[in-house]
């Protein structure tokens, strides 16, 4: 029963000399030959066209041989045929089971190449979501930069509009600058990083598509010679496909096809160190930004903290000098009072020596003598006169001494205002919204 599948499925072999290229066999019978033939010619009565006894015994003897020679002919030709279809059988048998065996091994390297396809694919998605959440935290980052440049902004701002002598460049001001500087420069890198990461991401994607691609075309091709590895002569979906035995021009070699799926590997891993050396150095720059925006905050509130001491202790120099201006004022408006006063008490004893000089010019004739009298009423009057006017330039140097306390004690309490508005915008202002300055895990991302 097989040999009759095996002959009526397969094509016959072609011969190597066409059957019409034989020369046909002619089977030659003598006729009318001997010595008592009539050589064919019309004789009279009943030997006319007959045959001799040797003829017709020669006839079947021809007939005889050629039956023998057919048989024996059949009987070989069957005897070959069945041995032919025992040996095609066999090989036909042994090549099937060969390619089922290759087809085994077939099956077995593409699930050795899916399992390593399906591995990396497994590890570059892992590696692609923790880059993803890196990109997260440079985000959140860069984010958190935005409330220290406004503070920064806000201070510088508010110095701004400190009065007088105060607008100083102190070294508040130097290191708010330099807090700016590093701001940008932190934003900068940042936005840098966050670019390169996108890049990473994009080029992660692009090498695992690449390796689902290719595990989608092996798993396709698995499937196919799984299959073609299930089918046996009694599959009922076998038929015939005349031009399917032949090379495909675009078909690839072993080689070739081992090494397309190892060179996608190969590239998906490079894609995968790539982004675990990007992840940490996005490590590294945020750690290196925050501790630097850190350091740089704590450097500017110590400048803050010792030029509001030196606020506070100018402003505290300036209240006792005012103090003690203000009780010099007092002092000098009293001293003014007693020479005022002095002054006063000048004018009786003058309107006395006047008085009596003046009387004493009515003395009559010889009696009008510069005695010691007249000498020392003259005297006292001198006298008079200029502790009057000693009083009176001293007066005068005491109002003016009085006029510049009072200039003095204008500008005291003036700078002490311009101090107290320092103060205000420094303390209460400046280092009041520094209090709302990120931490550290903050502007490390992780918030």
């Amino acid at each position: 029963m097989a040999a009759a599948e095996v002959l009526l499925k397969t094509e016959p072999a072609p011969q190597s000399i066409p059957v019409d290229a034989l020369g046909k066999k002619e089977h030659c019978i003598p006729i009318n030959t001997g010595s008592y033939t009539s050589h064919g010619l019309a004789t009279a009565g009943f030997r006319s066209s007959k045959y001799t006894p040797d003829e017709w015994h020669q006839n079947n003897y021809s007939k005889f041989y050629q039956s023998f020679s057919d048989r024996d002919n059949a009987e070989r030709i069957q005897h070959e045929s069945k041995k032919l279809a025992n040996e095609t059988l066999a090989i036909t048998n042994r090549t099937q089971a060969d390619v089922t065996k290759k087809l085994g091994e077939r099956i077995h390297d593409i699930n050795f190449w899916k399992f390593e396809l399906q591995r990396e694919i497994d590890d570059l998605i892992a590696e692609t979501e923790l880059l993803f959440q890196q990109k997260v935290r440079l985000e959140k980052a860069l984010d958190a930069t935005e409330i220290p440049m406004q503070i920064a902004t806000d201070n510088l701002e508010c110095r701004f509009r400190r009065q007088g002598p105060d607008l100083v460049k102190d070294n508040v001001e130097i290191q708010l600058l330099r807090e700016v500087d590093l701001l940008k420069s932190v934003q900068d890198l940042l936005k840098r990083t966050i670019e390169q990461t996108k890049n990473q991401i994009r080029m992660n994607r692009d090498a695992k598509q690449n390796l689902e691609l290719d595990w989608s075309d092996k798993l396709d091709a698995h499937n196919i010679d799984d299959k073609c590895g299930r089918l046996n002569n009694q599959s009922t979906d076998i038929q015939y496909h005349p031009n399917s035995a032949k090379f495909e021009d675009n078909s690839s070699t072993p080689e070739t096809w081992a090494q397309f799926t190892h060179d996608n590997i190969v590239r998906a891993e490079r894609e995968r160190m790539a982004s675990i050396n990007l992840r940490s150095l996005i490590d590294n720059v945020l750690h290196d930004t925050s501790d630097d925006l850190r350091e740089q905050c704590n450097s500017v509130n110590e400048a803050f903290a010792k030029r509001v001491e030196e606020m506070n202790d100018a402003k505290t120099k300036l209240e006792n000098h005012l103090q003690k201006v203000l009780i010099e004022i007092g002092n000098q408006e009293h001293n003014i009072a007693m020479l005022k006063d002095a002054i006063n008490d000048k004018e009786a004893p003058m309107q006395v020596s006047q008085t009596r000089l003046h009387h004493r010019t009515y003395r009559p004739s010889v009696e009008l003598c510069r005695d010691p009298v007249q000498y020392r009423l003259v005297s006292e009057v001198g006298e008079i006169t200029d502790s009057i006017e000693k009083l009176k330039f001293r007066l005068s140097e005491a109002e003016r001494s009085l006029h510049e306390l009072e200039d003095t004690r204008m500008a005291l309490e003036k700078e002490i205002a311009i101090k107290t508005n320092s103060l205000f915008i420094d303390r209460e202002k400046c280092m009041t919204v520094r209090t709302r300055y990120p931490t550290v895990i903050k502007l490390s991302g992780y918030q």
